[in-house]
């Protein structure tokens, strides 16, 4: 008999509670019973699949902000989110050191290289907070490129901050799309 994936919640913002809530889950529903994955229309697409759709959302912003991205490249020597310790992930999106997940400082380096383009700047930028020197490409900032596409339903906010992010961002699509599913 084969497994179904069955979407039972619209997890939204972990935040620093990722492993807390990660462990809750292996406990209501069991180690490898659940999996994070992405509402796209009526299909529901692998999460691998969804941070791809997230990166793209960079891809597309600096294709069409040139001078965002000369001014990056030529600013920065790399980028981190939460701690200068990200950059260790490189263009791997499942090295995770920090208690909460980093996607954007990954997504910008992976959209910086298929844009055939490297950082050759001084120093690390921090891209996140709003006194951060690169808070303009934060992904609660950054327009999505498919807005149509994010899901408008209710979300949790299990990280119990509030949305800090604006929406038809690349922080929307990667929040309001996101689903818990379990094996049934």
């Amino acid at each position: 008999m084969t497994s179904k994936w069955v979407t039972v919640e619209k997890p939204g913002y972990l935040g620093k509670k990722r492993d807390e809530v990660y462990s809750i889950w292996d406990k209501t529903f069991g180690e490898w019973n659940w999996r994070i994955a992405y509402q796209w229309g009526d299909l529901v697409i692998p999460k691998n699949i969804g941070i791809q759709v997230y990166e793209d959302g960079y891809y597309e912003f600096f294709k069409k902000n040139q001078e965002t991205l000369d001014w990056l490249i030529s600013t920065a020597s790399d980028v981190y989110d939460t701690a200068t310790t990200n950059v260790q992930s490189g263009f791997d999106y499942e090295i995770q050191e920090t208690p909460n997940s980093h996607i954007h400082d990954i997504a910008i380096r992976r959209a910086v290289c298929r844009l055939g383009k490297v950082f050759r700047g001084e120093h690390l930028m921090h891209v996140r907070w709003k006194d951060s020197e690169g808070f303009r490409i934060n992904p609660g900032i950054v327009q999505f490129h498919l807005p149509a596409m994010i899901v408008q339903d209710e979300i949790k906010d299990y990280g119990g901050k509030g949305f800090w992010w604006y929406e038809n961002t690349i922080e929307d699509f990667y929040q309001r799309n996101k689903v818990l599913q379990i094996k049934r």
